[in-house]
C-alpha cells in the first residue's frame, strides 16, 4: 500500500481473485485504475484497509506517516458561535477598514465549513473575506495559514494580510509544498480554477494537500469555478473540498457531463465534455459553493457592452484573405509532412482568423481609443495577443501590461495608470485580466475576446469595482464571422455557468414574477 500522487491510498498487487473480491467489499468504496495498475481508496478507508490487509501488504513510509497522524488527531474546533464572536466582524481592521455586509456574511459562511468554494464575482473582496476567517481559526487553534496564489498576486495577498493582520505561508501554483506542518493548516487556494485538469501534475499535487491529515480547513477562491462552462471543471474542486460528488469521477461525469463512450477510427474513448442535469447539480453543490453577483452585493454604477463593427476596405479585405490563405497552405503542407494533425485544420484556421483579424482591427481600435482619450477619459484595452498590445502601445503610448514583463514591472505599470500618470493601459488578458484593480478607467476596449466567458468577465471587472464614480462602458470590436462565432460561444457558455452557479435572492424572484405577471 502506498500514498498516491493525489493523496489517495493505492493498493498494488498481482492478480488474486480472493483479494480482488475482498477489496470490492471495502467501504468507503475503492476504484480499480487500470492505467496505474492499482486500486485507489480514499483516506477514510485507511483503518479498514489496515485491519484487512495490514498483515499481508507492505506499507509505504509516506503512507505510514499519514496513518500515524490518524492516531494523533487534531483537537476539535470551538463551536461556530464562538468562532463568529471571536471574529468581531463589525470592528475595524488593523488598517482602519471595515468589512462590508456581504463580506461579514462570507466570513460566517466559511467558518461554518471545513471545505468550501467561495465563488463570488470579481471585485467582491474574496481575499479579505478568506483572510479574516482564517485569522479566527489560526488564533483559536494555533494552526498555520497557507495561501496558494499566482505569483503576480503575491503582493496583493501580503498587503491584505498586513491589514488584517495575519502571518501567511505564501506559495505559487508552480511550487506547491509537499507537506503540511503537524500543528494543522488552513489552506486557501486563490484562482482555484488553476487546478481544474485532473491529468496535470499541479492538480494532483494540490489534491494531495487537500487530503492531508493535518488540514484544518480548505477554502477555494475563484470567480470562475466553471471557467469554460463545463461541469467537468467543477469535479476537481469538489474533490478538493471533500464534497460527496467528488468521490466518484465516472459517476459524476455520467450524471452531469453527459459522459459516454465514443468510437473514432475503431478506437473507443470516454467523452465527458458536455452538460446534463444542471438544475440537480446546482442544488447539490449549493451548500458548499457560494456564488454572489456584484448586483446582489454592491451598489455599483451600471456596466454596458457595445458591439463595434469593423469594416475593411476592398484592398484590406484582399490582403486579409491572402494572409489567411498563406496560413492555410502552410498548415496543409505541415499536415502532409505529419507535423500536425489533419483533423485540426478548422481550429487552426479559426485561430489564424483571430490573430490576423486582431492586427486588422488595430486602426479601428486606435481611432476609438484616441477619441476617448481626447475626451479626457482613461481607457483600458485588452487583446489576446502580445503583438497587438505592443503595436497599440507603440502607436498611442501609455502603460503596457504583458506576460513578458516581470511581476514587479507589471505592478509599476498598474500604479502609474491608477495614479493618473498614464491614461491608457494596453494589456493582454493573461497579464492584465487577473488580480489588478483598475477602476480609474470608465472605458474598456476588448479588441478580441478570449474563448471563455470567465476571462472576458475578469477583464471587464478589473474596472467595475468599488471606487468607480460613474458607469462602465465595454466596447467589443467585431470583425467578420470569427468574432461573431467566439462571442456567440461566450454567450452560450455564460448561460450554462449561470444555470449551475446562480443563486437568486428573494427580491430578484419577486421582480421576475412581476415581469411575467
Amino acid at each position: 500500500m502506498r500514498l498516491g500522487p493525489s493523496g489517495l491510498i493505492e493498493v498494488v498487487m498481482p492478480f488474486d481473485a480472493v483479494t480482488q473480491a475482498q477489496l470490492r467489499t471495502i467501504r468507503p468504496r475503492g476504484h480499480w485504475r487500470a492505467r496505474r495498475g492499482c486500486w485507489e481508496f480514499p483516506l477514510e478507508a485507511a483503518r479498514v484497509l489496515q485491519a484487512q490487509l495490514g498483515q499481508r501488504f507492505g506499507l509505504d513510509p509516506e503512507l505510514a506517516r499519514w496513518f500515524s497522524w490518524f492516531d494523533l488527531p487534531l483537537p476539535p474546533l470551538p463551536p461556530l458561535r464562538e468562532l463568529v464572536a471571536a471574529a468581531r466582524l463589525r470592528d475595524p481592521l488593523a488598517d482602519g477598514r471595515a468589512l462590508l455586509a456581504h463580506q461579514r456574511t462570507g466570513v460566517r459562511w466559511l467558518l461554518a465549513r471545513r471545505g468550501a468554494v467561495l465563488a463570488d464575482a470579481m471585485g467582491l473582496g474574496k481575499t479579505l473575506t478568506a483572510l479574516v476567517a482564517a485569522r479566527v481559526l489560526a488564533q483559536a487553534t494555533g494552526c498555520r495559514v497557507l495561501v496558494i496564489a499566482p505569483v503576480g498576486l503575491h503582493g496583493l495577498w501580503r498587503q491584505e494580510a498586513a491589514g488584517v493582520p495575519l502571518e501567511l505561508d505564501l506559495h505559487s501554483w508552480s511550487s506547491l509544498p509537499a507537506e503540511l506542518p503537524p500543528a494543522g493548516t488552513v489552506l486557501i487556494a486563490d484562482e482555484a480554477h488553476y487546478a481544474q485538469n485532473l491529468s496535470s501534475q499541479r492538480t494532483r499535487r494540490f489534491l494531495r494537500l487537500a487530503r492531508h491529515p493535518r488540514l484544518r480547513a480548505i477554502w477555494l477562491l475563484s470567480g470562475t469555478p466553471m471557467k469554460n462552462g463545463r461541469p467537468a471543471q467543477l469535479f476537481p474542486l469538489l474533490a478538493a473540498i471533500g464534497h460527496p460528488l467528488g468521490l466518484d469521477q465516472r459517476a459524476y461525469e455520467e450524471q452531469f457531463c453527459d459522459g459516454h463512450w465514443r468510437e473514432a477510427a475503431g478506437v473507443r474513448h470516454w467523452h465527458a465534455l458536455g452538460a446534463s442535469q444542471l438544475p440537480d447539480l446546482r442544488r447539490l453543490i449549493r451548500p458548499l459553493v457560494l456564488h454572489r453577483s456584484k448586483q446582489a452585493c454592491l451598489d455599483l454604477p451600471p456596466k454596458q457592452r457595445r458591439f463595434v463593427a469593423v469594416e475593411l476596405a476592398e484592398m484590406q479585405g484582399r490582403g486579409f484573405q491572402h494572409r489567411l490563405q498563406l496560413k492555410v497552405d502552410d498548415y496543409r503542407l505541415r499536415a502532409a509532412r505529419g507535423e500536425v494533425r489533419r483533423d485540426a485544420e478548422a481550429l487552426a484556421v479559426l485561430t489564424a482568423l483571430r490573430q490576423i483579424g486582431s492586427e486588422y482591427k488595430l486602426p479601428a481600435a486606435a481611432e476609438l481609443v484616441s477619441e476617448l482619450l481626447g475626451q479626457g477619459e482613461s481607457v483600458l484595452v485588452f487583446s489576446a495577443f502580445v503583438a497587438t498590445a505592443e503595436l497599440l502601445h507603440a502607436q498611442l503610448g501609455g502603460a503596457l501590461l504583458t506576460g513578458r514583463q516581470p511581476p514587479a514591472e507589471r505592478q509599476l505599470q498598474v500604479e502609474a495608470f491608477q495614479a493618473g500618470a498614464q491614461r491608457l493601459l494596453s494589456a493582454t488578458f493573461g497579464a492584465g485580466g487577473l488580480g489588478f484593480t483598475l477602476h480609474r478607467a470608465r472605458h474598456v476596449v476588448l479588441i478580441e475576446r478570449p474563448w471563455t466567458p470567465g476571462d472576458a468577465e475578469q477583464a471587464e471587472d478589473r474596472c467595475h469595482r468599488l471606487g468607480m464614480t460613474s458607469g462602465l462602458t465595454c466596447y467589443w470590436l467585431q470583425l467578420g464571422v470569427a468574432d461573431q462565432f467566439v462571442d456567440g460561444l461566450i454567450a452560450s457558455k455564460a448561460v450554462r455557468i449561470h444555470d449551475v452557479l446562480q443563486r437568486q435572492a428573494l427580491p430578484g424572484l419577486a421582480r421576475e414574477l412581476l415581469q411575467h405577471w
